[in-house]
């Protein structure tokens, strides 16, 4: 199965609510996450509460073209 991500919505401090076209949902915590020239940036709370799902990747983006993979976050959610 190829994972997308449904819906996301932001949960405070560096954690994001997802939900996939698997059904697995939960929090993210992306705070380890944030490192790397595109993911630095993104260290700055508003810039990451701007976070929108993009619908051709249908995963997380920022505007600065930061993304998210969404198999990387759903194996946060497995672990967890």
């Amino acid at each position: 199965m190829i994972l997308h991500v449904e819906e996301a919505k932001y949960s405070g401090n560096y954690s994001i609510w997802v939900r996939f076209n698997d059904g697995l949902e939960g929090e993210v915590d992306l705070s380890n996450a944030l490192d790397g020239e595109m993911f630095e940036p993104l260290r700055d709370i508003d810039k990451f509460k701007s976070f929108k799902i993009d619908p051709i990747m249908e995963t997380i983006i920022w505007d600065n073209g930061a993304d998210i993979a969404p198999e990387y976050l759903y194996e946060i959610l497995k672990i967890k």
